[in-house]
């Protein structure tokens, strides 16, 4: 349970315009605390949005952090600004922006177990704020309900469930060993762009002592973009890959499906991506898609065995 009070049991309200109302009493200070921490997406909760266009309605990771009569916005709020304390009694809080005379301007409330702001922005020095962006944070027994809209009135609104890292659940195992995926070893390289001049290649070593490693390398324009070391480990629940783009700390996604030509892992404690899916075609394409577990738009990748080959080589 996120919230032992009976707010929890109503649904979500749409607050009444500003001017920003005050922080009502010392309990809703404390209640204010439930906020704290980092969020990550769970599920779209937006009525009648069709499988395509699902996904988080801000960042699919957030942190604030309550403080007295202020909340602050630590990341993951979509502006691009960071820590940004805004007071919980309607005054202006302004950023800003990369020109001079350019803002962000804050305005926020705590009102009726809903913790909410809104944003505008003054793009040009001396003109009117502009591109209302409303925010409402309100935490449930089923975890912290984010709903965003933009305009005046609404042109767009979005729900979305979040939740702690712990308190997300992990999927079970696919019964599988790791020689199951010996269909992957090889030199795999992928082609993007419309004009080619990005490759992505990935280098997986064959099923050896209950592991396969590898290394991606994506290159654009004859100049190394980006890097990755990934392994897939056999453990004695199942199979475990580990993604570090950039070398960094590894990521855990778990093997939840596993044929003869489909690999799926899934991390839904991760904020992006969710799911890694592996698929060697019949055409002997390997196509990889990130995503997330439930609907959006996945990222995807066409894989051709073998080599980079060099363009009009060098007679001998």
């Amino acid at each position: 349970m996120y919230f032992r009070s009976s707010l929890s049991t109503i649904p979500l309200l749409l607050l009444s315009a500003f001017p920003m109302g005050l922080l009502h009493s010392e309990s809703s200070a404390e209640e204010l605390q439930s906020l704290d921490g980092e969020w990550i997406y769970v599920e779209d909760r937006t009525e009648g949005k069709p499988l395509e266009y699902l996904g988080p309605p801000m960042s699919a990771k957030f942190s604030l952090s309550s403080q007295g009569k202020a909340v602050i916005l630590v990341s993951g709020h979509g502006s691009g600004h960071k820590d940004v304390r805004v007071a919980l009694d309607g005054s202006n809080t302004d950023v800003a922006g990369t020109k001079d005379g350019t803002f962000a301007r804050y305005q926020a409330e705590w009102k009726d177990g809903v913790f909410a702001y809104e944003t505008t922005y003054v793009r040009e020095p001396g003109k009117e704020p502009e591109g209302l962006i409303r925010r409402e944070f309100r935490v449930t027994n089923e975890g912290l309900l984010v709903t965003v809209q933009i305009g005046s009135p609404a042109k767009y609104k979005s729900i979305g469930l979040y939740r702690h890292a712990e308190d997300i659940p992990m999927p079970g195992y696919a019964n599988a060993k790791i020689g199951d995926l010996e269909w992957l070893a090889g030199n795999w390289v992928a082609v993007r762009g419309k004009s080619g001049t990005t490759t992505v290649e990935e280098r997986w070593g064959p099923p050896r002592g209950g592991a396969m490693l590898a290394t991606s390398q994506t290159v654009s324009r004859e100049k190394m973009s980006a890097f990755e070391f990934l392994r897939v480990v056999e453990r004695e629940d199942g199979l475990v890959y580990f993604a570090q783009p950039g070398g960094r700390t590894a990521t855990e996604f778990i093997a939840t499906e596993l044929t003869a030509n489909v690999a799926v892992f899934d991390n839904p404690r991760h904020d992006y991506p969710k799911r890694i899916r592996y698929e060697l075609t019949e055409s002997g394409i390997l196509e990889v898609t990130i995503g997330f577990i439930k609907g959006g738009s996945p990222r995807k990748f066409e894989f051709r065995k073998g080599g980079l080959k060099k363009e009009n080589p060098t007679k001998e």
